[in-house]
């Protein structure tokens, strides 16, 4: 498909952007090879390519959760680094008044 300089001025337009004409000479050529490639990919037959959504089939790699229990030094080690504590909970100042 051939695009010129018109329709480049055309889709700024629509878009609200001032371009050069440095600018539109440029954009044109983009515009250009990219719908040149588009029909390339248009005359590929792709009658028996079911259509999908991702390249890759997608599978779940996440584990089962599982409940494990932390040795008790566990707990003892993480309070013994807080500034204040009260039992075994950190105590942290008041945030909302």
């Amino acid at each position: 498909m051939k695009i010129t300089e018109k329709d480049v001025e055309y889709v700024a337009r629509l878009a609200r952007l001032e371009l050069t004409g440095e600018e539109k000479v440029k954009f044109t050529g983009q515009l250009e090879s990219i719908l040149s490639y588009i029909d390339k990919l248009n005359a590929i037959d792709t009658k028996n390519v079911p259509p999908t959504s991702h390249a890759l089939s997608l599978k779940n790699v996440w584990r089962e959760d599982k409940l494990e229990l932390c040795p008790e030094n566990v707990r003892e080690t993480m309070l013994s680094n807080a500034p204040e504590r009260e039992d075994d909970f950190f105590r942290v100042k008041k945030v909302i008044e």
